[in-house]
């Protein structure tokens, strides 16, 4: 392995023993071994400890608020459909501040890839119940255990007809590698969700919990049958990791929709008399 991704003098800043090293470690490893180019891919992050792992990564990075990486990471590849965009952050990032955000991208087909960091837990802000805690979860604050359903993000993308969904645990880092190169390698929308424990702020939620409570699917499912996949989705203890849906004939991507040359916006011509005429009618 060259390393072409590491990042020199950082310390990254993540409790021992915590889930999002692997993560790291896997993203890295997957662009190499796909041969990304560095300087063509954007790694977009929100708020929380999943969402530093851009700044772990020699590549193009992009910070934004809570919740809002995905509106950037569309706008990005909308201004230059030729970039790899990978949108990255943890599951209250995610499917809380930026559930609405979630919804519509998958409606959109973007063309990026979805790295979810699963820990079913506030890691940041020191310990909080997040979208995805299983119920009966005890908290600094839920102080009488979580009584919400988890949210499903599975479930919520396939409703969608997203193109690819997917679930795996970063326990199993060689098949969770597996996955997201097919994720990378998918045109449209791609969900990855990654189970990964935070040893410090979720002790029910372990690795040995993940281990005991997931199993991979077999060889011969088929993750094009759209009904078996529902059924996946809404599978409970155990959980099924791998490739749930995948459709290779989603149809068009947002930015093939509106930018039909497929060409950034800085090598598109434009009629300057028109701007003009534009700003003079202010």
């Amino acid at each position: 392995m060259s390393h072409l991704f590491d990042r020199e003098n950082v310390d990254v800043a993540w409790c021992p023993g915590c889930g999002n090293f692997g993560i790291l470690k896997l993203i890295k490893e997957v662009l190499e071994e796909l041969q990304v180019e560095k300087n063509n891919t954007v790694i977009v992050s929100g708020i929380g400890q999943a969402a530093k792992t851009p700044y772990y990564v020699d590549t193009n990075m992009f910070g934004v608020l809570h919740g809002r990486a995905l509106p950037a990471a569309t706008g990005i590849k909308m201004a230059n459909p030729q970039l790899n965009v990978v949108a990255e952050g943890g599951d209250g990032d995610m499917y809380g501040e930026g559930g609405n955000h979630f919804i519509h991208t998958v409606r959109r087909n973007v063309n990026i890839v979805h790295v979810v960091h699963n820990n079913m837990v506030y890691g940041l802000t020191k310990g909080q119940a997040s979208p995805t805690s299983q119920k009966g979860f005890e908290t600094k604050v839920q102080v009488n255990g979580v009584t919400n359903e988890p949210f499903n993000p599975l479930a919520v993308a396939l409703s969608l007809r997203a193109g690819f969904v997917s679930r795996v645990s970063i326990a199993n880092a060689e098949h969770a590698k597996e996955v997201l190169k097919a994720a990378f390698l998918h045109h449209g929308y791609a969900l990855v969700d990654i189970f990964q424990p935070c040893v410090t702020f979720n002790k029910t939620n372990t690795y040995h919990w993940f281990r005991d409570n997931t199993y991979a699917l077999e060889d011969s499912y088929d993750s094009s049958d759209f009904n078996a996949a529902l059924g996946k989705a809404f599978e409970m203890m155990p959980m099924p990791l791998g490739v749930i849906y995948q459709n290779k004939n989603s149809g068009a991507t947002l930015e093939e929709n509106i930018r039909k040359s497929g060409e950034p916006l800085y090598r598109t011509s434009h009629d300057l008399g028109k701007i003009q005429e534009l700003f003079e009618s202010y």
